[in-house]
């Protein structure tokens, strides 16, 4: 068996949303990561408890939070990276009211579903059925403990622009251009700051 592919996944999403992704991947063990804790340092302590000792990490949008983070805490335990659809910045006011009203929306009795469904013009640009339905799975899959607990987690967020200079594996930072929730412009930053990064834009597509 070849080294190991980590996925992490985005907010309120789960494995499915490698899907297509993972079956294309002939012969690379593929493992998918958990973001169940309620701090980015606690879903990486979980991480690393976990994952062999050496592998390729990829993350979108929290996973990519996480995955900088881990990279930052265990340089040695990752080969290559990916950072999809994410920000190194720390949150801002807005943001962590934001996700204070939507922990307070599920202790008051709202779903998952129901948190996804209210996001899905930020998480989307392109919208159809099939797509509405596969996002809203997602949540469902997640549950309304773990999206409480990753939305806690988003609150625990630094800073990582300043050690994103020390990264030293190959580097592929991907940003969507009609991306609402991080923008061309973080990933720019982003690949600015990796040693030798390259960056990829997808034009035409959102978020996920």
């Amino acid at each position: 068996m070849g080294e190991a592919l980590v996925l992490l996944p985005g907010m309120g999403c789960s494995s499915r949303l490698w899907g297509d992704v993972a079956g294309r991947l002939d012969g690379v063990p593929v493992v998918h990561g958990r973001l169940e804790q309620p701090t980015v340092d606690g879903c990486v302590d979980d991480l690393l408890a976990r994952l062999p000792p050496r592998f390729a990490l990829a993350g979108l949008s929290l996973g990519g939070i996480v995955a900088m983070a881990l990279v930052r805490r265990a340089p040695e335990r990752v080969s290559r990276l990916c950072l999809a659809s994410t920000n190194a910045r720390a949150p801002t006011a807005e943001q962590r009211a934001a996700w204070a009203a939507q922990r307070a929306r599920l202790a008051a009795g709202a779903s998952a579903r129901d948190l996804q469904l209210d996001l899905l013009p930020a998480l989307l640009h392109r919208r159809m059925s099939e797509l509405d339905a596969q996002v809203l799975a997602m949540a469902e899959d997640v549950g309304e403990h773990d999206f409480d607990a990753q939305l806690a987690a988003q609150a625990t967020r630094i800073d990582e622009r300043p050690t994103l200079r020390r990264v030293r594996v190959p580097t592929l930072v991907l940003a969507a251009a009609q991306d609402r929730l991080c923008p061309l412009p973080r990933h720019e930053e982003i690949a600015a700051l990796v040693p030798d990064a390259h960056l990829l834009v997808l034009h035409g597509v959102g978020h996920l």
